[in-house]
C-alpha cells in the first residue's frame, strides 16, 4: 500500500491542492460568497449616503431660510405646525392617517 501511495504521490498532492483552492475560492474572507455580501453592503451604504445627502441639502435650505434675511412665511408655517397656533376665529384640524395594512 505504501508503494502505491508513492506511485500516486503527485496525483494525491494535486487533488488536495485543487480542493484547497476550490474551497478558498468559494468561502473565506476573499471568497465568492463574501464578495456578494460585500457588494450588497456597498449598495446599501450608497443608498444610505444618498438619503443622508438629501437630508443635509434639505436642512441647509431650511437653515438658509432662518438666516439674516428672515422668511416670515416660513416662520409662520413652522409656528403653525409645531405649536398648533392659529389666527382668531380659525379652526385647526389635525388629520392622522391610518396606514394599517391588513
Amino acid at each position: 500500500m505504501l508503494k502505491r501511495l508513492k506511485n500516486n504521490y503527485f496525483l494525491l498532492v494535486s487533488t488536495f491542492l485543487i480542493l484547497y483552492f476550490f474551497f478558498n475560492l468559494l468561502s473565506g474572507e476573499r471568497g465568492l460568497i463574501s464578495y456578494f455580501e460585500k457588494k450588497q453592503i456597498l449598495t446599501d451604504l450608497q443608498k444610505q449616503e444618498s438619503l443622508l445627502i438629501k437630508q443635509i441639502k434639505d436642512l441647509d435650505f431650511k437653515n438658509s431660510l432662518l438666516s439674516d434675511n428672515l422668511d416670515l412665511d416660513y416662520i409662520e408655517t413652522l409656528i403653525r405646525e409645531r405649536f398648533l397656533f392659529g389666527k382668531k376665529n380659525e379652526t385647526i384640524y389635525i388629520i392622522k392617517s391610518n396606514d394599517t395594512k391588513k
